[in-house]
């Protein structure tokens, strides 16, 4: 069992440079941040956690400049994405930021990705919330391209390029793991057929992941592929829990601490990588 941390960079948090420090001296081995470009002042969907949405959430960092610090403070530990909405981004330019992510990391990169919650944070950036899945898939497919090709080109529905120059490519080969988030109805097929790994909401639909995770693999068989790795995003430090999903096939838990200074992260880490060594 692997064990990571997730908080949302916020301009009142601890910072992410200081804060990937101090998850790596704990000895956790990845580090997640969300992110939401803006928060629509409408606030018309709701959020799906409750019915107040909390402050972080309009208040994040850039994503990959969140990234980049804490790469650049650090040495061994795996940052990631949880999650990167790639419905809201260009693929050329996402493709840039992802290969030169996991260029300068020297190959500790994860992408997490999901089409997101907020249909008008969407609608701004020029996305239909209906065909949201398809623009994810034809995103994700047309990075792939780019880092595969010296000269990489896609042809789909919503997306159509021309042959391109892109470097640098990804440290990793071929390309950081692509970890899809949700559990809805249709994820499995999705992180089946063009994802490296699930990562879903720990709680949030189902307490027991042992049946899902079994249909994971089968479909991931029946599309030729091998067994798919399992993260589950926003655990607390729950001793049972972690067992029911250790024993379950979970791979990795990421627990959530609170936007907050250092003197309140802290002492959230220290109390967490001592539960992460019972099950380490």
């Amino acid at each position: 069992m692997k064990f990571g941390i997730t908080m949302f960079p916020t301009d009142y948090a601890i910072g992410p440079g200081e804060l990937a420090r101090e998850v790596e001296a704990h000895g956790f081995e990845s580090l997640f941040f969300p992110e939401h470009t803006h928060i629509p002042a409408s606030r018309k969907s709701p959020w799906p956690g409750g019915p107040d949405l909390p402050k972080e959430y309009s208040h994040t960092l850039d994503l990959f400049v969140a990234l980049t610090a804490a790469a650049a403070a650090t040495e061994r530990l795996l940052v990631g994405s949880g999650i990167c909405l790639v419905i809201e981004r260009d693929p050329i330019t996402l493709a840039k930021e992802v290969a030169s992510l996991d260029h300068v990391s020297g190959g500790r990169a994860l992408l997490g990705i999901g089409a997101g919650w907020n249909l008008e944070e969407m609608e701004n950036h020029g996305t239909d919330p209906a065909r949201r899945w398809r623009r994810m898939r034809e995103t994700i497919e047309a990075m792939q391209a780019i880092w595969a090709n010296d000269e990489g080109e896609y042809h789909g529905e919503l997306l159509d390029f021309d042959p391109i120059w892109q470097w640098p490519k990804p440290a990793q080969d071929p390309h950081p793991p692509v970890i899809i988030g949700g559990d809805g109805p249709t994820t499995l097929k999705r992180v089946a057929r063009y994802g490296d790994g699930w990562m879903p909401i720990d709680g949030r639909n189902r307490d027991d992941f042992a049946p899902a995770i079994a249909e994971l693999n089968d479909l991931a068989a029946e599309q030729g592929r091998g067994p798919m790795t399992v993260s589950l995003f926003g655990s607390g430090p729950n001793p049972a829990r972690i067992e029911k999903h250790a024993k379950a096939g979970v791979d990795r838990i990421v627990f959530l601490v609170p936007p907050a200074p250092a003197d309140v992260v802290l002492p959230l880490l220290e109390e967490r990588a001592r539960l992460a060594e019972q099950f380490a």
